[in-house]
């Protein structure tokens, strides 16, 4: 992990949600909630994260106390920026959503089954939620069920990581339409093509006028093929994190 000092002068600070401000499916830790609060007091914040907005409800929001007009510095880009949400009037508001089609959702899930088949993988016999979730504006594989304890995440992360990589490959040839990242520990996530954490990177340009190179990017799955990776090659300067422990870390260095 890297911190230069010139980050501290970076207009927007942007955030990966599950593995760098939050444990994998899990809430954050109250005290990076406090430590994000003292965050908003001084800078906008942008959080981008796998998970839909309902999960980022009950991950994030629901963990920090937000004091004053703290909310107004926070914007939200679930399910890796197929949507937006901003705090505007007393309430949260969708500025946008890029919702899959029924025909476009049926073709991926038919597309994971022939993946499936083509690897020899057979899903555990003991599963936490669903296996292919419905997201709305994304498809999100996760090997173990949605509701997996992380510690049964990272045993199978140590696994079959490889053979998940080689899934998301097989996968984006197969749907050369779409995006698709690992993401999380167990995770593979397909969103419509051109949506991802980049395109959130090229939203908060248009609609808070803050250029990238005023951005700092702080995530854990910064490597080729991960769902961090986009923001990199958008030229954004970031810090990589192993996890909320780092993350908390990298806020306090750019409290003032």
């Amino acid at each position: 992990m890297v911190l230069k000092k010139s980050f501290k002068n970076k207009e927007l600070i942007v955030f990966d949600m599950d593995g760098t401000l939050t444990p994998s499916k899990a809430p954050m830790k109250p005290d990076v909630g406090k430590l994000l609060a003292r965050l908003l007091k001084e800078k906008p914040v942008a959080v981008i994260g796998g998970g839909k907005y309902e999960l980022f409800q009950w991950q994030f929001l629901k963990r920090i106390k937000f004091r004053g007009n703290a909310l107004k510095n926070l914007y939200l880009f679930p399910t890796s920026s197929t949507s937006f949400y901003r705090h505007i009037g007393g309430k949260w508001r969708r500025i946008y959503a890029h919702t899959l089609s029924r025909a476009e959702k049926k073709k991926i899930k038919d597309a994971f089954e022939v993946v499936f088949q083509r690897v020899g993988y057979v899903q555990p016999k003991r599963l936490y939620g669903e296996v292919i979730e419905d997201r709305g504006t994304q498809i999100t594989f996760s090997a173990l069920g949605q509701k997996a304890p992380i510690f049964l995440k990272e045993a199978w992360n140590k696994k079959y990581g490889r053979l998940r990589s080689r899934m998301a490959r097989l996968l984006q040839k197969k749907l050369r339409q779409f995006n698709v990242r690992v993401g999380g520990l167990t995770s593979i996530d397909v969103t419509e093509r051109g949506i991802d954490k980049a395109y959130g990177i090229r939203q908060i340009e248009k609609h808070l006028g803050i250029p990238r190179r005023d951005m700092l990017f702080v995530g854990d799955a910064i490597f080729p093929g991960g769902n961090d990776y986009a923001v990199v090659k958008a030229g954004v300067d970031y810090v990589k994190v192993s996890g909320p422990e780092e993350a908390k870390k990298v806020i306090r260095f750019l409290l003032k």
